[in-house]
């Protein structure tokens, strides 16, 4: 978010509300729970309305009781980290301590950082990247807190956020949870830009629908600090996150997966993130994305929790085997002069742009544009082929990789796609 500041309207953008977007954000963070459906249904209402509220002043309580630290890595993000840090000095519920910890930047992010009331631990490039430096800011600053909060430097928090964050492992079976997840979202509204909010939204809409999720976005997530601690505990690593993969988030969160605790999206938290601008920096985040899965699930092996996510790689597999497949069908039928076209052919499309439009119709902050994207079918058609490309690359990437044992860094292309120096 580097010229504009997501929380400015947010709320009413989406709602229809008449209150400012602080407020309407608060409302949402303190939500009354519904009735406890156990108990017998003929309550009287007084009763159950003093039940409720009795439930959620003990809940507040024990949310502001937490100790809340929020850990902000940041990397040539000086344009940005401004509104990442006023979206943290709105939150209704403040957190208790807030750590900036530019590694290796060559421009202002470090002096943006200290104009504000938080710490700034200032590193230099470290070798293990974003991954060390959480290591580092996690053992000096954070290892006795009760929610670490994770947070990229291009991403902003609504006011809610901490309080709602700070509740869900506060409620009754907040104790359970090892981390819960942002419904992060893009307020760019360029063409690419686009295409990618429709493909997080669908993203959230399926992890809220199962309750659980796989990968605790790294772009902002709250996590129970207690599990942290086990985790750092381990032989392989210096605190909670690993060095040798390259998406430190889908590991950390297989590692609280493990120890039985669940993984979640927040119902109530949403993160406002910067998105990829140009193809050649969408497909550098995306190859460092898939790669790094691919090599996390061959080390990690098919058990009862990578199991969902190796189906989603066969599945994407098998959607670049029928891309292929379809291509050379209808090259052939063209070069054998047997091509006819087939009205029934048009059902398929027609059953793509229902579902896409359906799908468009749940992105939050959507316009008319994002629906008429979704309407006129090429678009989100020629975002799938991107995907299929660029999951067909990596695997071939991680296979060219485990014959050569020669490893790219994929840190690196991604900053050189994105131009960060």
């Amino acid at each position: 978010m580097k010229s504009e500041k997501a929380p400015a309207g947010w709320v009413r953008g989406l709602l229809g509300s008449a209150k400012p977007p602080e407020e309407a954000a608060l409302d949402a963070a303190l939500s009354l729970p519904p009735a406890d459906v156990t108990r017998s249904s003929i309550v009287h209402p007084t009763r159950r309305a003093a039940r409720i509220a009795s439930d959620a002043a003990e809940a507040t309580a024990a949310s502001v009781g937490l100790r809340v630290v929020v850990l902000v890595p940041a990397y040539n993000e000086a344009g940005s980290i401004g509104a990442t840090l006023d979206g943290l000095m709105l939150q209704s519920r403040p957190a208790d301590l807030i750590v900036v910890i530019p590694n290796g930047c060559t421009d202002s992010t470090a002096w943006e950082a200290r104009k504000y009331p938080v710490t700034t631990m200032e590193l230099p490039r470290l070798q293990h990247r974003k991954s060390e430096a959480l290591n580092r800011a996690w053992v000096r600053y954070a290892s006795d807190a009760d929610v670490v909060i994770c947070l990229d430097a291009d991403t902003v928090l609504p006011p809610n956020a901490v309080q709602a964050w700070s509740r869900e492992f506060s409620a009754e079976k907040g104790a359970l949870i090892g981390g819960s997840s942002s419904k992060f979202t893009m307020q760019d509204r360029g063409f690419l830009s686009r295409l990618q909010k429709a493909e997080f939204a669908t993203w959230t809409d399926t992890a809220l629908r199962r309750g659980r999720t796989s990968v605790l976005a790294g772009t902002g997530c709250a996590i129970n600090n207690a599990v942290l601690r086990q985790i750092a505990a381990r032989d392989d690593r210096e605190g909670p996150w690993v060095y040798t993969s390259q998406v430190e988030d889908f590991e950390l969160t297989y590692r609280i997966r493990e120890l039985g605790f669940i993984c979640q999206v927040s119902p109530d938290v949403r993160a406002y993130t910067d998105s990829m601008k140009t193809v050649k920096a969408l497909w550098g985040q995306r190859m460092k994305w898939q790669v790094g899965t691919v090599e996390d699930l061959l080390d990690l092996g098919i058990n009862r929790l990578t199991l969902r996510d190796w189906g989603q790689q066969a599945m994407g597999l098998l959607g670049v085997f029928l891309k292929l497949l379809w291509i050379a069908v209808i090259v052939l039928s063209l070069t054998l002069g047997v091509f006819r076209f087939v009205l029934f052919w048009w059902l398929v499309p027609i059953l793509f742009v229902a579902l896409d439009i359906k799908r468009a119709l749940r992105i939050p902050h959507r316009d008319w544009k994002d629906v008429l994207m979704a309407a006129t079918f090429f678009p989100q058609e020629l975002f799938m082929w991107l995907r299929s490309g660029w999951f067909l690359a990596s695997w071939c990437a991680v296979l060219t990789a485990k014959i050569t044992r020669r490893r790219v860094d994929r840190w690196e292309a991604q900053y050189t796609a994105e131009e960060i120096n």
